[in-house]
C-alpha cells in the first residue's frame, strides 16, 4: 500500500541557515523577520496588510473576527476538514453548520 503524506516539506541549507540566524538574534517572534515575512507575502500577493501567526487556528481565528461573526451567526463549513475549521466559528460564538462537500 502507498502511504499519501499529510504534508512533505522542502528545506534547504539557505532555510537551515536563516532559523539559525534568528535563533542566535535576540528575537525569536515579533522581531524583525516577521515585518520582513509580512512584508514579502503583501508584494507576493498584492495585498496591502498580512499578520503573521502561529498557527493555521490562530489565522481561521482571526479571519473570523476580521469576518465580525459574532453570537447566533451560522457559518457553512465541510465537514470533512480539521477541527479548527468549526472551532473558529464556535471562538466567536458562530455556530459551524456542516454541510456535504458535494
Amino acid at each position: 500500500m502507498k502511504i499519501i503524506p499529510y504534508g512533505h516539506q522542502w528545506i534547504d541549507k539557505n532555510d537551515i541557515n536563516e532559523v539559525v540566524k534568528v535563533l542566535k538574534s535576540d528575537w525569536l517572534t515579533q522581531g524583525p523577520k516577521i515585518k520582513e515575512f509580512e512584508a514579502a507575502l503583501c508584494k507576493y500577493t498584492g495585498s496591502r496588510f498580512a499578520v503573521a501567526v502561529s498557527s493555521g487556528t490562530a489565522a481561521l481565528h482571526i479571519a473570523c473576527l476580521a469576518a465580525e461573526i459574532k453570537e447566533g451567526d451560522e457559518v457553512i463549513t465541510s465537514p470533512l476538514t480539521f477541527v479548527a475549521s468549526a472551532n473558529c466559528v464556535l471562538y466567536c460564538g458562530g455556530k459551524p453548520v456542516f454541510t456535504d462537500i458535494k
